[in-house]
């Protein structure tokens, strides 16, 4: 156990995954699919923090429809599984799991990202732990590896001690010619979500900077209902809350506000395109899962879920998709042309 105490992991998991249609849907998004490796992504969000010497008892938080997928994934480790009754983005869900952790350290992780490097990431967290501990706001900054103008950007501040640094400024995402700019300069990092704080000094920041999502969540906890494992707050109280994210509500405007720069094999997986970037492709540069079979193909995408087999020759840069009833096909590097049929 560290000097400050078992650390509560916080596992956001109410995003619906549209932009990986047509495997994630609403009712099971990509977070519940085994797509970067045999476990499904929650699963290995679940992996990441399984060392009890360091992580207490995660805390789940959760959009209501999937409390039987929640629990089904979990097995037999014990959490506590708080429901959302409705969206409301960042700041209210980790609001929610900052009223259960009182002091403790909180690390707030979303549930359908990839760390290739669990062992950096465990450093950066032991890194950022006495800071956290003393109040501040740490974020985790990921080391760019090229121009991506899909991210929030970090502009990394002066050196606080031990590599961690002042946040200077959050950063919109940006044209490619900033990104560029960006990645050029250096002292920048891509705003991957992650973050670690008591969860006290994250209702107090909430106090100061968005008092009416701290008065919703507080409320709504205290009048909160439930079996078990399972939370459900207040419907009423809940939905009286602003909807914002944690970047806008608090870490843009809050005082003490770090960041520790980390490389550590991380994706967001927020496209096909990012898939077939982290998949591991065959002499001819295919990335393959599934019931395929191909010939005479070069740079291909292929997945299927089991339920149709995929033929394919001929064919080069393209990303096939298979899910039970429904096929997509795209061209690589074009995998935001989803959003036409996922909506």
């Amino acid at each position: 156990m560290s000097a400050f105490g078992k650390i509560v992991p916080v596992i956001l998991s109410g995003g619906s995954g549209t932009r990986l249609w047509p495997m994630s849907t609403p009712e099971t998004p990509k977070q519940f699919l085994p797509l970067a490796s045999d476990r499904t992504m929650f699963e290995e969000t679940l992996a990441r923090v399984a060392n009890d010497s360091l992580f207490g008892e995660a805390i789940i938080v959760a959009n209501a429809r999937h409390g039987a997928l929640i629990e089904a994934q979990l097995g037999e480790r014990p959490a506590k599984i708080v429901l959302e009754p409705c969206a409301r983005n960042t700041a209210p869900a980790i609001g929610l799991a900052a009223c259960l952790a009182g002091d403790s350290l909180m690390l707030v992780m979303p549930s359908d990202h990839v760390i290739t490097d669990v062992a950096a990431f465990h450093r950066a967290v032991a890194a950022a732990a006495p800071l956290a501990q003393d109040g501040w706001l740490v974020t985790f900054g990921i080391a760019p590896d090229g121009p991506e103008t899909g991210y929030g950007y970090i502009k990394v501040g002066e050196e606080i001690s031990g590599g961690l640094h002042k946040v200077e400024r959050f950063i919109e995402k940006p044209d490619r010619a900033r990104a560029e700019a960006m990645l050029a300069d250096g002292g920048h990092a891509w705003n991957g979500g992650i973050f670690l704080f008591r969860g006290d000094a994250f209702m107090a920041a909430l106090a100061d900077n968005a008092p009416g999502i701290r008065d919703a969540v507080s409320q709504a906890m205290e009048q909160s209902t439930g079996e078990g494992a399972i939370i459900r707050p207040d419907e009423a109280a809940f939905a009286s809350s602003p909807s914002d994210s944690i970047d806008y509500a608090v870490m843009e405007k809050a005082a003490r506000v770090a960041v520790v720069p980390v490389a550590m094999g991380w994706s967001d997986l927020g496209s096909w395109d990012a898939l077939y970037t982290i998949g591991a492709p065959d002499a001819a540069g295919n990335v393959v899962s599934g019931n395929a079979r191909i010939e005479d193909a070069r740079g291909n995408l292929i997945k299927s879920d089991g339920k149709i087999r995929i033929s394919a020759t001929g064919i080069e840069g393209l990303i096939i998709v298979a899910s039970g009833d429904e096929v997509m096909i795209l061209p690589r590097g074009a995998s935001q042309l989803v959003k036409k049929f996922s909506g």
